[in-house]
């Protein structure tokens, strides 16, 4: 098997592991979202530290990084508790959807953080990717889910800022695991005060849902990773959407959802948008 065949499957396993951490967040019942944060990222926290360790990947010791490593650490969070917070109240697939607007954003965030300059076909293709968010979010104030769906996007724009940031400090000698590390660890100690005043009681169901959850984002984690050794991002991120078909699935089956017509053409375009976008890419390596 090819190594681009590997990276096509190691992704494809990374978006059904992170469709089932959403699947777990959801069956955990009623809790704060930044309750289901803390767990979470405590068990990615645990697997950074056994993957620095074993690689012996610790802070690089680029002092003009601290704040990088903050800013991403920051935006994660905001991220992961805006996502959450839309997963316990829309549709999955329409969660899902949302925060993957993030590789969007990324186009965004770069022309400011990076110094990137996009072009014409990437910027129609983020001008798209929002209009079929209106279709996905339905911004009117009859619809209950706006405000959910609203935070739900801007869960997408945070992670799109966070991961600009992994670039920056990838591309200033930061390791991947020690940069997950310092996420986590953040992460945790954020959200450590709410849990320690304001902590909900949590039956062994709810308990065990959240660690399932947490160790589906760590799979997620490592099929991600493992996908991106063996093949570039240009070649293999549009299959990261095959997360919609499977939270769509998972929805059905666990929880009978069923996205409405408007949601459906929202998927529809977003995704085109993510396929002509990763063309355009792959043709523009091409030519370099």
């Amino acid at each position: 098997m090819g190594q681009r065949y590997k990276g096509i499957i190691y992704i494809i396993i990374s978006s059904f592991c992170f469709a089932l951490m959403n699947m777990f967040v959801r069956l955990s019942g009623d809790l704060p979202s930044i309750q289901k944060s803390f767990f979470r990222n405590l068990i990615a926290l645990l697997f950074a530290l056994i993957l620095m360790k074993k690689n012996h990947a610790g802070f690089s010791g680029e002092k003009s990084n601290w704040k990088y490593l903050i800013l991403r650490a920051g935006f994660g969070t905001i991220g992961i508790l805006a996502n959450y917070y839309a997963i316990d109240r829309l549709v999955l697939a329409d969660a899902s959807i949302l925060n993957k607007m993030s590789p969007f954003f990324v186009v965004i965030f770069s022309i400011f953080i990076l110094k990137e300059k996009a072009k014409l076909p990437q910027l129609l293709a983020v001008f798209g990717a929002f209009a079929g968010c209106l279709f996905v979010i339905k911004p009117t104030f009859a619809n209950v889910d706006f405000q959910p769906a609203l935070i739900g996007l801007l869960g997408g724009m945070a992670a799109g800022a966070a991961y600009t940031f992994v670039r920056l400090l990838g591309n200033r000698g930061e390791k991947g695991p020690f940069i997950v590390f310092f996420f986590s660890g953040f992460s945790c100690l954020v959200t450590l005060p709410y849990l320690l005043f304001h902590y909900a009681p949590m039956t062994l169901w709810q308990l065990g849902m959240l660690l399932l959850a947490g160790l589906s984002a760590a799979g997620g984690q490592f099929s991600i990773t493992a996908a991106y050794c063996y093949a570039p991002a240009r070649e293999i991120s549009i299959y990261d959407y095959s997360q919609i078909i499977f939270s769509t699935v998972l929805g059905f089956l666990v929880f009978g959802q069923i996205p409405d017509v408007l949601s459906w053409i929202g998927y529809a375009v977003i995704c085109t948008m993510a396929i002509l976008m990763f063309f355009y890419n792959n043709r523009k390596k091409a030519e370099a």
